[in-house]
């Protein structure tokens, strides 16, 4: 079964990230590159959740995680 805490994040992640792409696009050319690294891991994340597999959610949280934007520590999962 998956984690559902897991399950929570990640969405709340994907929302805070899509935020920032809106913020970056904003500033015209010069946040052109932030969006789409951030972009890239959108997608990565929305395949990760179709094809249902724990590990790459997980990674694909971490990797939002860790985008700038938010002043508190990435969620650590428990194993």
């Amino acid at each position: 079964m998956m984690n559902t805490q897991l399950l929570y994040r990640l969405p709340v992640e994907q929302a805070r990230c899509r935020e920032l792409v809106r913020k970056y696009v904003s500033i015209g050319s010069a946040g052109a590159f932030a969006s789409a690294l951030i972009e890239a891991s959108l997608r990565r994340a929305d395949r990760a959740v179709i094809e249902g597999d724990e590990s790459d959610i997980s990674r694909a949280l971490a990797e939002l995680q860790a985008y700038e934007g938010s002043q508190r520590e990435p969620l650590r999962l428990a194993a």
